[in-house]
């Protein structure tokens, strides 16, 4: 037998090694693992510290094999671990298949092994997909000789508030140590004593926190890490496992969805090599519970005659907004959100143009430009230069208004690995190097907030970076909030030849942009100014004309709607607290009529005159478009009769305004979005804006949202929110003199919008004159409460106070 590729491609005959296993011939990649080429003819070693994505440490001993020939005509005086041995030319290998010597040493291994292994399987969560129990069936004796009593511990003990340890079922493998340290970078979990008293354990000054830690459960061998939310609450073979794709960010990770009588029990990594590998973040691993909660919308809602909201059937919900749309007459805007479909955002699209007559449209549910969508436009749709695979033959990487770890965490750790493994420079233009940055073995490119512009537009001069072709740009969609910077990074792509992508933090606005969620694209990328787009389009969808105006964006539509020249919105999936005027989006809301698509009651339902419940993740099918471009498809996990996806209800209501959409399903309108395809035309050119005076003051805001923060679809998961990162106020040692205050003191941070209280931290690189806070924590968001980044602040402590002062 002959194998003829490996991960990095084709591998010439020449350059393989033949070695015999169980008696039959295979030829193999050099570096190839013992246990590796033995699962490619078929025979399965056991193991419990073995993994392909971790190093190789031997551990556990489990996969003891015979060689009787290491290669050069002698033979291994004893049993080895297949999982630490490379092939040799000529190497024997006996398994336990047809070797006795490595039966025996197998069975001698797990003899020990269950030792001091509680015999708990009946209530270990871990039951019924054990690697132990069934490799004690198909590898051990059928009997125990041991007779004294087992070790116990107290249990269960919380590595995290989302992880707790089962010490007494622990087999030392390590998985979850080498998981932590080489995989995460979070090294703050450890196996800890020697010999016999050996365990896992953690820092006492410092907890196991990490973004990824339910990734140490999934890989345990055994029951020993188990999750706070999902221990005891079902059993393997109670539960049927659903194929999906994460929800809550763009990376596109493929998860398993695990369900029992309706009902989501947890959520577990699938296995896809070309994007999540086997890691997802503990937020999509854990923060599944918002479709359940208390105020989830059960059937439609319009608004009577007293002005109230009181239940109606679909068919009268359908009829009062149809009503309330063809009044407004074309004055209606149309907002998204980030949390749809591709499906969806298609049916939002086609809705807005053909139903309403409108461009009014808008995906972008958070602060945005013109700037922006001629970005979009130009430089994003229909374009997938970059792919996760990319990131790990990228000569270098240069990360724009990204922080990885906290807004693309699947991101983050295929960078890690890209450093680990082939010491890939990576540069992150910010404020100051974060903890993620050190996790990737980054190097910081100092920019205050405003002035990233400048620093943009320098690397291509710069003789360290060396940007070619060869060359990654991530661009993170906080740059728009600093005039200039897409253009400087558009520009800098062009100049150099180094391959551009842009990174949403919500799953849905790849799709949505690809769709022609936007007031300037049409779906398939056709730009709205262009008239032959328009024609190509109008002719696909049967109709004798589009609406040629460029539309206003979000917050046009919100202005519009405020001063009365809308007169009607419909509203998918918005939380005004992300919108850039929260205020001035609830006044509109209140003067217009608001038709609300939603999941949950929330700001948006209370001001609406008609809410129409619709379908969560897990009860529909369709697509999301991951950041690379990527058409990550999903099906139906659960049934609920109660909720309709968007584009169904978008059907119902554009039947009941005469101008039938010409679809119900998802399947229908993914035949239509097949049909319509891309555009061939003429790609808009890349913006060229100005970057805005920056304005110097004694103090300025850099902020972001962590990963864990204070998300509604992260409602419900109080585990997984208690795990969430501390907020502080991060500044420079300057700054903490001046106040006269030690590192973890409570600090005031007050801005435009109001003030909070944190405790101080330090940074040693941040630039001078700014201050940095957690855009969003759970309980307290300084993006609300004090301001967004670039605001000019000041931070005091009892009588001290280093404020925001003239400009310099």
């Amino acid at each position: 037998m002959t194998v003829t590729s490996d991960s990095a491609g084709e591998v010439e005959q020449s350059n393989l090694v033949t070695v015999t296993i169980d008696g039959i011939e295979v030829s193999v990649p050099p570096d190839t693992l013992v246990i590796r080429a033995a699962e490619m003819i078929g025979v399965q070693i056991p193991r419990f510290c073995d993994h392909p994505l971790l190093d190789p440490v031997g551990a556990c001993r489990q996969c003891l094999v015979d060689v009787p020939d290491a290669g050069n005509g002698r033979p291994m005086p004893k049993p080895q671990a297949s999982c630490t041995i490379p092939v040799a030319p000529g190497m024997v290998i006996n398994t336990q298949a047809t070797s006795p010597v490595a039966k025996k040493a197998q069975e001698g291994i797990m003899e020990f092994l269950l030792i001091n292994h509680p015999l708990d399987c009946p209530v270990c969560d871990k039951g019924g997909e054990c690697p132990l129990q069934n490799q004690s069936m198909s590898n051990g004796t059928a009997e125990s000789r041991y007779v004294e009593s087992k070790r116990v511990y107290p249990k269960p003990i919380n590595i995290s508030a989302q992880v707790l340890l089962d010490r007494e079922r622990c087999v030392l493998c390590a998985r979850c140590t080498r998981f932590s340290s080489q995989i995460a970078g979070d090294p703050f979990i450890e196996l800890i004593e020697r010999g016999a008293l050996q365990q896992v354990g953690i820092y006492e000054k410092q907890p196991f926190e990490s973004y990824f830690s339910g990734n140490t459960i999934q890989i345990c061998p055994v029951g020993a890490l188990t999750s706070a939310d999902y221990r005891f609450r079902s059993r393997p073979f109670d539960l049927v496992s659903t194929p999906s794709v994460a929800e809550l960010d763009g990376c596109g990770s493929a998860i398993r969805v695990d369900h029992r009588r309706g009902k989501v029990m947890r959520r577990l990594s699938g296995d896809d090599p070309q994007v999540n590998e086997e890691w997802i973040t503990d937020k999509d691993r854990f923060a599944f519970t918002y479709a359940r909660q208390p105020d989830r919308l059960t059937h439609p809602l319009v608004r009577g005659d007293d002005g109230e909201l009181r239940p109606a059937s679909w068919p009268e919900a359908f009829v009062v907004a149809a009503r309330g749309l063809a009044a407004a007459q074309g004055r209606v805007g149309v907002l998204t959100g980030g949390r749809l479909t591709a499906e969806d955002a298609y049916a939002y699209s086609k809705f807005a143009r053909v139903v309403l007559g409108t461009n009014d449209i808008d995906f972008r549910a958070r602060a945005h430009s013109a700037e922006e969508a001629s970005f979009l436009a130009s430089s994003v749709v229909l374009r997938q230069d970059v792919t996760y695979a990319d990131l790990e033959s990228a000569g270098s990487v240069v990360l724009v208004a990204l922080e990885p770890e906290d807004e693309a965490g699947t991101i983050f750790l295929r960078l890690r690995k890209t450093h680990l493994k082939h010491r890939t420079p990576i540069w992150s233009v910010g404020s100051h190097t974060t903890a993620g940055l050190r996790k990737m073995g980054g190097t910081l490119l100092s920019a205050a907030p405003g002035a990233e512009v400048d620093v943009v537009r320098g690397l291509a001069s710069r003789t360290d970076l060396a940007l070619d072709s060869s060359s990654v740009l991530l661009v993170g969609e906080r740059a728009v909030e600093v005039p200039g910077l897409l253009s400087a990074v558009a520009a800098l792509a062009g100049s150099t030849g180094a391959r551009l992508a842009w990174v949403p933090r919500r799953a849905g606005d790849r799709g949505a942009l690809e769709v022609g969620a936007l007031p300037n694209l049409l779906p398939g990328g056709r730009p709205v100014a262009d008239p032959a787009a328009r024609v190509d389009l109008a002719a696909a969808w049967g109709v004798e004309s589009l609406p040629d105006a460029e539309g206003r964006d979000g917050a046009g539509i919100i202005e519009a709607a405020a001063t009365g020249e809308l007169t009607a919105l419909v509203v998918a999936g918005v939380d005004p607290g992300d919108l850039p005027d929260h205020h001035r989006a609830v006044a509109a809301l209140d003067k217009a009529f608001v038709v609300s698509l939603e999941l949950r009651a929330s700001e948006v339902t209370r001001a609406a005159d008609v809410v129409l419940p619709v379908a969560a993740a897990t009860e529909r099918a369709g697509s999301f478009v991951n950041w690379e471009g990527r058409v990550r498809s999903f099906a139906q996990v659960l049934d609920k009769p109660a909720a309709l996806p968007d584009l169904r209800v978008l059907a119902g209501i554009a039947e009941e305004m005469g101008v039938p959409l010409g679809f119900r399903t998802t399947a229908h309108v993914q035949g239509e979005m097949a049909s319509v395809g891309p555009w061939d035309g003429a790609r808009p050119q890349p913006p060229t804006a100005e970057p805005a005076p920056v304005t110097r003051t004694t103090l300025v805001l850099s902020s972001w949202k962590q990963l864990i923060d204070d998300g509604r679809m992260q409602d419900g998961e109080d585990y997984l929110r208690a795990t969430a990162r501390r907020p502080v106020v991060l500044m420079g040692a300057a700054t903490l003199a001046g106040l006269g205050v030690a590192e973890g003191d409570p600090v005031t941070l007050s801005g435009p919008l109001g003030e909070v209280t944190y405790p101080a931290a330090v940074s040693d690189d941040i630039v001078d004159g700014v201050v940095w806070a957690p855009a969003s924590a759970p309980g307290a968001a300084v993006r609300h409460l004090v301001g967004s980044a670039g605001s000019a602040v000041s931070v005091s402590s009892g009588g001290a106070t280093i404020a925001k002062g003239a400009e310099q």
